[in-house]
């Protein structure tokens, strides 16, 4: 038994009819509509337009996009004429990191000191797993924060005067790296500890990051207003002299880390002395040059 035929369209306009997707029909717009109505009509809307109310036949404005989006929530710089940016925790996370700070000196920069400080804090013993992280380099990042900004409530003291007269640039830098060392005093026994944490391959960009930040706090609180490429170097040098010193602190015996200042005061006049000398044979090279090329166009030669 042959199966049926199966009926075709006689031609290639019917065979479109058959194709062609089935038009919905259209919504009716009320005239008084408030997303689509003249421009130039003042009839009231039917309802209040909300921030959130985007439509699609009016253009969009500045109401309509959250705040957050127009304007950056940190900054790289200082500036006088601005608040500093919030810090890099939120309100829950210093509550737990500040009463596990207290742990530290006892228990080390560990798992145990958190879970200590969650419990004192009123607080499960699992919150530190919500650190996007690792917790223990966020607590290590707790000691590096709390106590670089603390350097801004030092800034009158260590600008006092002294009988010799009142103190420059170089002398504050001193001071402040001084007092920023003193930090470490409560832990200083634990911070070899830290620093084997913050030397691993996944911490050492935060680690830089936040040495790279003390040098430039330090440099900006202690008056220091180059604009030149000495911005740079005089970043990387105190960097370099800080971690040197911090280290160097871990091994210090003597009462109040006597010892460790003397270190930072010979570290910091090596540095001085060498970009003294940098500064002049830059000057002399460039003197030198200039004549060179002087006495070659005097002779007719193009430069």
């Amino acid at each position: 038994m042959s199966a049926p035929a199966i009926s075709r369209p006689a031609s290639v306009a019917a065979m479109r009819r058959i194709l062609r997707p089935a038009r919905l029909p259209k919504r009716p717009v009320p005239a008084n509509s408030p997303s689509c109505r003249s421009l130039y009509s003042t009839a009231p809307a039917t309802r209040p337009i909300t921030p959130n109310s985007v439509s699609l036949c009016s253009q969009p404005t500045r109401a309509h996009f959250p705040r957050s989006h127009l304007q950056p929530t940190t900054r790289s710089y200082h500036s006088h004429d601005h608040p500093p940016p919030p810090g890099p925790f939120t309100p829950d996370e210093s509550a737990l990191l500040s009463a596990a700070y207290k742990r530290v000196p006892e228990h080390g920069f560990t798992q145990e000191a958190l879970a200590l400080g969650a419990r004192d804090a009123g607080l499960l013993e699992i919150s530190p797993a919500v650190f996007p992280g690792d917790g223990v380099f966020a607590l290590i990042r707790w000691h590096l924060y709390t106590q670089r900004t603390a350097l801004s409530h030092k800034v009158d003291e260590v600008a006092a005067g002294t009988p010799g007269g009142p103190a420059g640039v170089a002398e504050r830098v001193e001071r402040l790296t001084w007092e920023r060392l003193r930090g470490n005093e409560a832990i200083v026994g634990r911070w070899q500890e830290a620093l084997a944490i913050m030397a691993q391959p996944s911490h050492i960009p935060s680690s830089l990051g936040e040495l790279a930040q003390l040098a430039d706090d330090i440099l900006y609180l202690a008056g220091d207003v180059s604009v030149d490429p000495s911005w740079y170097t005089k970043r990387a040098s105190l960097s370099a002299i800080y971690a040197a010193a911090e280290l160097f602190q871990t091994t210090d015996t003597s009462p109040g880390f006597r010892e460790t200042r003397a270190f930072l005061r010979r570290r910091l006049d090596e540095a001085a002395q060498a970009g003294a000398a940098v500064r002049s044979v830059g000057q002399w090279v460039g003197f030198s040059a200039g004549a060179v090329v002087n006495v070659l166009r005097s002779k007719g030669v193009r430069i």
